[in-house]
């Protein structure tokens, strides 16, 4: 279990410094953050299978539902003008409020441990959003506090515990562990 978190933040910090070490050219920007924008509610999800984690599985889909509700509804309801002029689909970023209603997820489920590098992603999108010239700041702070509230609307902390009952050599005891 400890080999396999080990290999979950090690594949997102490498995935992370591959997207900073680009060329810094707008384009290959907006790739490497198109690229972490799918990274991580994928890895988010699948970290609820790491854990078993069937109630969270079902937080993850209310607060990615909701996310996308709000966002949408607001991206095609507010007629907000790209900075470069492509569409009138600004307002928010939805790039954005993927990645921070991921982040989030995990925050408040599993804690922020968790949630550190999916948090530098997140940021790191927003932050592409904004040189790429598809959004304004203010799209994307919208992007970040829609998914991070979709999150911890629906997001409860994980309770692991684990009860046993041990019954040897006649003594009677009762062992409960907190599992991390």
């Amino acid at each position: 279990m400890k080999i396999i978190n080990k290999l979950f933040k090690i594949t997102t910090l490498l995935t992370l410094l591959y997207t900073l070490q680009l060329n810094a050219q707008d384009r290959d920007l907006e790739r490497a953050g198109d690229i972490v924008m799918l990274l991580l509610p994928a890895s988010s999800y699948a970290y609820t299978h790491y854990q078993d984690d069937k109630d969270g599985r079902i937080e993850y889909y209310k607060s990615f539902a909701t996310n996308a509700v709000v966002t949408y509804g607001l991206k095609y309801s507010v007629d907000a003008q790209r900075p470069d002029r492509s569409d009138n689909h600004s307002f928010p970023s939805a790039h954005t409020s993927l990645s921070f209603q991921s982040a989030a997820f995990l925050h408040k489920r599993y804690g922020l441990e968790k949630a550190i590098l999916s948090y530098i992603g997140a940021t790191f999108v927003g932050y592409t959003r904004v040189v790429s010239e598809k959004h304004y700041i203010g799209d994307v702070i919208a992007g970040a506090v829609i998914g991070s509230l979709s999150s911890y609307f629906f997001t409860s902390k994980y309770e692991n515990i684990e009860y046993s009952l041990d019954l040897t050599s006649n003594k009677r005891k009762m062992v409960i562990s907190y599992v991390w």
